[in-house]
């Protein structure tokens, strides 16, 4: 078996690459950037993209690349529409034209279902989507073209939305790193507190572990033209996460609310229920939020020693 991941080599797919070879497939990349097993692409070429699909004819392609920054999105668009609905539909029709019996997932994210207020406790993917930011109405129309082309030309296409995830390799942007990362900043003396925002928030975390094995369940077992929420069941609060990370530093961790970082949130709480990915799939969590929390920091002490 053979299967192509574009966006390989982000913070999901370098996780994925080895789920898959860990389960005998044979992994090619796609990327911007060179590497090894990684085909440098530009999804936005749209021959070039078809030239791969024809040349590799993977079983299975993970649609992993996206402009994912929520704030880049507000800053720029278009560039967020051109490089997560533009380029996905060259993909798709890549497929289509040089091997239509690839088996797809097109990832998404749990954005898309915008703001949802009380609906949050408990997020099924009958919810109606109302996306309330450029990415998030970028990853629906990246969602509604491979319905399209799932119901219209007969290609296996499953969809996910993807809650929050973390582990070892996440990039600094999301609370997770950034508590990690300024905790490690006050063990080595050079940073005196850490600054946080709102911490009432309730939101479900996944170990990156676990999503990708969640991807690789889909591609073989998931029903084409379905989608499937992937995320943990389970919420914790920001002060949750904060308490359990200073639980496992190494010194006393200082904690300051900062007025500039107390944005409201518009949905107190909001939890995964995953029952449609279990039934079709047989996925469960396996790791937990404390693994997440220990992986993560023991990163960012890594990058710091």
């Amino acid at each position: 078996m053979k299967a192509l991941i574009t966006g390989s080599q982000g913070f999901v797919g370098r996780y994925l690459r080895g789920e898959l070879a860990q389960h005998g497939y044979e992994v090619v990349g796609v990327d911007l950037q060179p590497g090894e097993g990684t085909i440098q692409a530009d999804l936005m070429d749209a021959e070039g993209i078809k030239a791969i699909i024809r040349r590799e004819r993977p079983d299975t392609v993970f649609h992993l690349s996206a402009q994912a920054d929520v704030g880049r999105s507000w800053k720029e668009p278009a560039l967020t529409m051109q490089l997560n609905v533009v380029a996905a539909v060259n993909l798709l029709e890549a497929v289509r034209l040089e091997h239509p019996a690839a088996r797809l997932v097109m990832v998404g994210s749990s954005d898309q279902y915008g703001r949802l207020g009380a609906a949050g406790a408990r997020v099924t993917e009958e919810m109606e989507l109302q996306p309330a930011s450029p990415y998030a109405v970028s990853k629906r129309a990246q969602e509604e073209m491979a319905r399209l082309y799932a119901g219209s030309y007969g290609l296996h296409i499953c969809m996910t939305r993807s809650f929050n995830h973390g582990g070892a390799g996440q990039r600094l942007g999301f609370m997770i790193p950034d508590f990690a990362h300024g905790i490690v900043q006050i063990e080595r003396g050079r940073a005196r507190e850490l600054l946080v925002g709102n911490l009432s928030a309730r939101r479900d975390f996944s170990h990156v572990k676990d999503v990708a094995r969640a991807y690789r369940l889909i591609a073989e077992r998931g029903e084409s033209g379905q989608v499937y929420n992937v995320g943990s069941g389970e919420t914790h609060s920001a002060q949750e996460v904060l308490e359990l990370l200073r639980g496992m530093a190494k010194c006393d961790v200082p904690v300051r609310q900062d007025p500039a970082r107390m944005r409201p949130s518009d949905t107190p709480v909001i939890c995964c229920d995953h029952g449609k990915l279990t039934r079709d799939t047989g996925w469960e969590p396996e790791l937990g939020i404390r693994q997440i929390l220990a992986d993560t920091l023991a990163y960012y002490r890594g990058l710091e020693s």
